[in-house]
């Protein structure tokens, strides 16, 4: 018997979904609420240079919650600790070791933000990019859950059962903003 793409984990029955753009919440989002699990989308991204970039991407993640009547939260944007955190990392490469301590980073804040608002679970829209280590994630999301406590990270590959097919056409339908490259400076070039 084939296993299913996607398993909600038992008693889910609603997640602290951090979102690095409506793009590629947008299906996860769909299947969320198709599937009765109520997402509270949480918008970190610290990462993202420039500011107006940042600011572009913040208000498509916006737009699409509210079209949906589903809740956003501000992670706020401080990229100046961004650049902190990833100091002497700056010409490792994509997939490298920036990038695990930029998921780390973002994670930790997303199971923090679920543990104030007592959702048990968090999963990341990171985990739907093809361009994205899924095992960096992973460690990032597991990572977070030990150190904050009292929250479950939900590692899923969000590419799967026809998700990033519903990405793609979601991208039409809503005529979002699609950008091309990660979002950091260092991604960028």
């Amino acid at each position: 018997m084939k296993k299913p793409a996607i398993i909600i984990p038992e008693g889910c029955t609603e997640v602290l979904l951090h979102a690095c753009c409506a793009p590629c919440s947008s299906a996860i989002v769909e299947w969320l609420l198709q599937h009765e699990v109520r997402p509270v989308i949480f918008y970190y991204n610290p990462n993202i240079y420039p500011r107006e970039e940042y600011e572009i991407r913040k208000h498509e993640s916006k737009r699409h919650a509210e079209s949906l009547g589903v809740e956003w939260i501000d992670g706020d944007y401080n990229h100046e600790s961004w650049l902190q955190c990833v100091c002497g990392l700056e010409n490792e490469p994509e997939r490298g070791r920036r990038c695990e301590q930029c998921f780390l980073m973002r994670m930790k804040a997303a199971a923090e933000q679920a543990k104030i608002l007592g959702i048990k679970y968090f999963t990341t829209t990171l985990a739907s990019s093809r361009w994205k280590s899924l095992e960096q994630i992973e460690r990032a999301g597991y990572e977070a859950e030990q150190q904050v406590g009292g929250v479950c990270f939900w590692a899923q590959n969000w590419r799967k059962g026809g998700l990033y097919e519903r990405r793609n056409q979601l991208l039409k339908e809503f005529n979002f903003y699609n950008q091309q490259y990660c979002g950091c400076e260092f991604s960028k070039r």
